[in-house]
């Protein structure tokens, strides 16, 4: 009987876990995870969880109880530190598991501040997991003076949901603007006027010189000369791909740990799938290969690998979306802008969507409040049409109608 084991409990672990036995495999499936939980949703985190409008249980992928019943051996606290290739065996806070096939979804780890300017202090936070959230929930309360490093997604959604909680924010950002590595110019824009609305004292070009503390952070001192006094920090300054593992294991890592366009590794027992795997892709990137941070793909390439070890060979075809919400505006993301050499925007009532074209071909959909800019943009990169561009800035057009020309 085939053994599958699965390191990692987040999205694609779940998705490719529950993929396998929907579709009939009958073998033993091991799902191997480092916290106290069930696999969760992470994108309510730093959003309806923080609120306090989300309960613990709510954001459980499945019920704990879907596990046992499904016959999937879920092991909670349980890290795994070593994989014997040869043997094919993972070895795991004392335990070994024997596998005919490995899949890594070990996900992607928080960048967190140098020791060195104080990012060891206590009452300085990441927002990465349940127990990163949970530590920092007691410190958000009203009136308290909160520092936001980094105007990335999840810098602005701690932010306007420490805003909305009544604290005093500022937010900095050491490059010129807010979302400059993911979005244009346009988008930058339209969030830094919305959290400047809601009282964010947002400060771009402004990076962070140290935090101030004995062994608890008090203050900081900014790259302009300024201090601030503050209560807690929330550190939004990226991620990156959780790949200890399959370095040590002597797995090619090309930023993550590179698979084929059927999700294997360098070793065909074993795949990868989710934030900590590169593949490769068609569009405009410079290698011929990508790594994408999102639900979506980490619930796709979940079911591409739990397809292939049931013997698909279905080659990846990656459909890049993501989303962020943010006070009462919620940005859907369609394509990636990677490339692009214009903008056109579009404007329809209290809507907003920017269009990102390379010459004549549309790349990407950036949409405000605007779900069929999004839809209709989505459906169109994935057919790989693109609308003429007055269409598209004409408020008068009806989307959809682009979709038959």
């Amino acid at each position: 009987m085939s053994k599958v084991v699965v390191v990692g409990a987040g999205q694609a672990a779940a998705s490719l876990v529950a993929r396998l036995r929907s579709r009939g495999f009958e073998g033993t499936i091991t799902l191997l995870g480092d916290e106290p939980v069930p696999p969760y949703q992470r994108p309510p985190l730093s959003k309806a969880y923080l609120l306090g409008e989300m309960e613990e249980d709510r954001l459980y992928l499945r019920p704990a109880s879907y596990y046992p019943e499904n016959g999937i051996d879920l092991h909670v606290n349980a890290r795994a530190i070593a994989i014997d290739r040869p043997e094919r065996r993972v070895v795991a806070e004392g335990q070994t598991f024997d596998y005919d096939h490995l899949v890594l979804c070990t996900g992607s780890l928080p960048r967190h501040l140098p020791a060195a300017i104080g990012g060891a202090l206590d009452g300085v936070y990441t927002v990465r997991t349940l127990a990163d959230v949970d530590r920092m929930c007691p410190a958000c309360q009203p009136g308290a003076r909160v520092l936001v490093v980094g105007g990335g997604y999840i810098g602005l959604e701690a932010a306007a949901v420490c805003a909305k909680l009544g604290l005093t924010v500022t937010l900095v950002e050491a490059a010129d603007r807010i979302l400059q590595r993911v979005a244009a110019p346009e988008t930058s824009a339209r969030f830094r006027a919305l959290h400047k609305s809601h009282g964010v004292d947002l400060r771009e070009g402004t990076g962070l010189t140290r935090l101030i503390g004995d062994t608890r952070v008090t203050g900081a001192e900014l790259a302009d000369g300024s201090t601030l006094e503050v209560d807690f920090v929330i550190v939004g300054v990226g991620i990156t791909p959780a790949t200890d593992l399959a370095d040590a294991a002597g797995l090619e890592i090309r930023n993550g740990i590179s698979v084929d366009s059927h999700g294997r590794t360098s070793d065909p027992a074993i795949w990868a799938a989710g934030d900590c795997a590169s593949f490769p892709y068609a569009g405009l990137v410079s290698d011929g290969r990508i790594r994408l941070e999102s639900v979506g793909n980490a619930i796709d390439m979940g079911e591409l690998v739990a397809d292939n070890i049931m013997g698909a060979e279905r080659g990846y075809k990656a459909k890049p979306w993501f989303w962020s919400d943010q006070y009462d505006v919620k940005l859907q993301i369609a394509g990636l802008n990677t490339g692009y050499d214009n903008i056109v925007t579009r404007t329809e009532g209290e809507t907003l969507s920017h269009w990102y074209f390379k010459g004549d071909t549309l790349l990407a959909v950036d949409a405000m409040n605007d779900s069929r800019a999004y839809m209709v943009g989505k459906r169109l990169i994935e057919a790989g049409k693109s609308p003429e561009k007055s269409a598209v800035s004409d408020p008068a057009t009806n989307l959809k109608t682009l979709l038959k020309a």
